[in-house]
């Protein structure tokens, strides 16, 4: 009898290979081609253009990076995980695994608020901005890389490899038997929630707001003057101008790719809130729209190369060569 659940052909169905698992390998793969291809051209791109050292743009090249980061461990770990069922990696690629996980997407959240900070401190207060040393910049960016890797360290310690208690043959990469109890999970998770969602967005939101508002504010004193016609009509036809257009354009590309951030992974959150405080009636919920939230969480990474070719016309014309050598 012990010797039946050790085998494989003893498992239970819904532990073996199935349909369900093959269409999330194939919707992983589409994800992986269009965000593996779309941030390498936008990477490239960037790096080649004469813009590169220009505030956004710098930012912009660590975005990409973190989101290639993102699209070469997580759908590619999900195409092996789906296909293989069981955890085969062992418990060392296991941590492995989860803290690369949860790296790329903490860093990708750290560089999109500095990116917002980055904004505010060019539209509130251009004088100073103008100043700003790249050293200033680059401590930004580092910033978000060393704390977004020093948030996912609990990652690699809490997960582990755990056998099925029934199948011994079955192991998977969980969190199960680490927290001591319920309320210490809880915390844990709702630590990470406030650290890597709510307080990101309160970040996010708060900078753009006041950028809003200045502009707001700008737009209301140019309208009291009685010189504003003309002085905006000279504007438009000085590099002066040109530079205001090309800000409001920059900001309206930030603001896209910030948007689509907070669009993709609200709904994955607040599922995962929604578990960890009433699992009984969240695990009724289908399993192909669990599936489909996460899956649409990932997609973010493949988002941030279509806002940029929607606002520049460099990476445009980059991608058109690109296809023509194809």
């Amino acid at each position: 009898m012990d010797g039946n659940l050790t085998d494989d052909n003893a498992l239970p169905d819904y532990l073996k290979f199935s349909n369900k698992y093959a269409y999330t390998i194939i919707t992983f793969g589409v994800i992986f081609l269009i965000g593996a291809l779309g941030n390498i051209a936008f990477f490239v791109t960037l790096l080649c253009s004469r813009n590169r050292k220009s505030p956004t743009n710098f930012f912009l090249i660590h975005l990409s990076t973190a989101d290639l980061l993102v699209m070469f461990v997580i759908p590619v770990g999900e195409m092996i995980h789906n296909a293989t069922v069981a955890w085969r990696g062992g418990n060392f690629l296991c941590k492995l695994y989860r803290f690369l996980w949860n790296f790329g997407q903490n860093t990708t959240t750290f560089l999109l608020c500095s990116i917002s900070i980055d904004r505010f401190l060019a539209f509130v207060f251009p004088l100073k901005f103008i100043t700003q040393s790249s050293k200033t910049r680059s401590i930004m960016a580092g910033s978000a890389w060393v704390v977004g890797a020093l948030f996912s360290i609990p990652e690699s310690v809490i997960f582990h490899v755990e056998t099925h208690p029934k199948h011994k043959t079955f192991t998977q990469c969980v969190t199960f038997n680490f927290f001591p109890s319920d309320n210490h999970e809880l915390a844990y998770n709702l630590f990470n929630l406030i650290t890597l969602y709510a307080l990101p967005l309160l970040i996010i939101t708060t900078s753009y707001s006041l950028i809003l508002w200045e502009i707001s504010k700008k737009t209301k004193q140019c309208k009291e003057e009685t010189k504003c016609l003309s002085t905006r009509s000279r504007l438009r036809r000085s590099s002066v101008g040109n530079m205001e257009r090309a800000r409001i354009r920059t900001l309206k590309m930030t603001l896209v790719i910030v948007s689509v951030f907070v669009v993709c992974w609200t709904p994955y959150f607040v599922l995962s809130a929604w578990w960890w405080f009433d699992r009984e009636s969240a695990s009724q919920l289908d399993p192909k729209v669990q599936r489909g939230l996460f899956l649409f969480a990932v997609s973010n990474s493949c988002m941030d190369p279509i806002v940029y070719g929607m606002f520049t016309t460099t990476f445009r014309r980059e991608t058109q060569k690109w296809g023509r050598w194809l």
